[in-house]
């Protein structure tokens, strides 16, 4: 299959690319500078010039493609709202271009848009159309793009991690070294999913291969880890001392990620790996945090 990968110089890119080439398809990938070329065709892709904010380079790419995965999202978190409403136009110019083909589109969502309810933890089959995410956008619009009649499924994110970058482990390991401590809510019991790079990027592959309408897939290993083991795990590494603080300390401390730290998010894959016999064999995010280098 000839596959047309948004964010292929990206985090999940950059693994996603040599894992459809090792399987035998074709990538045509997505840049917008002349190192992301450079890089893609020295991964052995061919390179497609263009950008999210860019509907008709999106079109074009997906109209030269047999299937399409699209990984790519701005993570500028201070702009969090207009980069899901950025994500909402791509599915829509990407989807677009595939209507009564049958190619399939796999799109990007978070774990969090199965969660039922707070602490229960999320499952394939559940969308929740109510969720508080701006992120919902994505699966929005989603599902209006398979209702136009274009064969589309979902991959739900939770913390990607590998020793380098780990979701938004990264953007908290930068405020546990400005303020020298290593914090989380209460007593830390919240949880948050993970998976590894290489497993998530595996699964990205079945899914598209799968070409199942409609279907929901949780890119999940470990279905929650604790804040508080994230914090001791940080606090070792940086040598710092690992606190507790209120939920009234949280937004002068966390800055922008008050708002995620102290959800508790555990989320399921049970489904995702029985229907596509998905079984993770990376290392757990606490293995990444203890040998990443600080």
């Amino acid at each position: 299959m000839r596959v047309f990968v948004t964010g292929a110089t990206g985090f999940i890119g950059t693994a996603l690319v040599p894992e459809l080439i090792h399987a035998g398809h074709q990538v045509l990938g997505l840049t917008r500078s002349d190192a992301g070329a450079q890089s893609l065709i020295a991964a052995g892709a061919e390179v497609h010039h263009g950008t999210l904010e860019d509907p008709e380079s999106l079109r074009r790419g997906a109209a030269e493609a047999d299937g399409v995965i699209h990984c790519a999202f701005d993570h500028d978190f201070s702009n969090f709202v207009a980069n899901c409403d950025k994500d909402r136009r791509a599915i829509e110019a990407l989807g677009a271009a595939l209507v009564g083909s049958n190619r399939p589109l796999v799109i990007t969502s978070g774990t969090g848009m199965g969660s039922r309810a707070h602490g229960q933890p999320a499952t394939e089959d559940v969308f929740n159309t109510d969720h508080p995410n701006p992120r919902i956008a994505s699966e929005l619009a989603g599902a209006a793009v398979l209702a136009s009649g274009v064969n589309l499924s979902v991959v739900r994110l939770p913390q990607v991690h590998d020793t380098v970058k780990q979701g938004l482990i990264t953007p908290l390991i930068a405020v546990t070294r400005e303020k020298g401590i290593s914090a989380y809510l209460g007593d830390g019991s919240n949880r948050w999913p993970a998976a590894h790079i290489s497993d998530v990027a595996r699964l990205y592959r079945l899914a598209l291969e799968k070409r199942e309408p409609g279907a929901r897939y949780h890119a999940v290993d470990e279905e929650g880890v604790s804040a508080r083991d994230i914090a001791e795990a940080l606090g070792r590494g940086l040598k710092i001392p690992v606190v507790s603080l209120s939920a009234e300390e949280a937004p002068a401390h966390f800055g922008w990620l008050a708002m995620f730290i102290g959800m508790d998010f555990p989320a399921s894959s049970a489904w995702t790996r029985e229907v596509l016999g998905w079984h993770p064999t990376g290392p757990g995010l606490i293995t990444d945090l203890e040998n990443m280098k600080y």
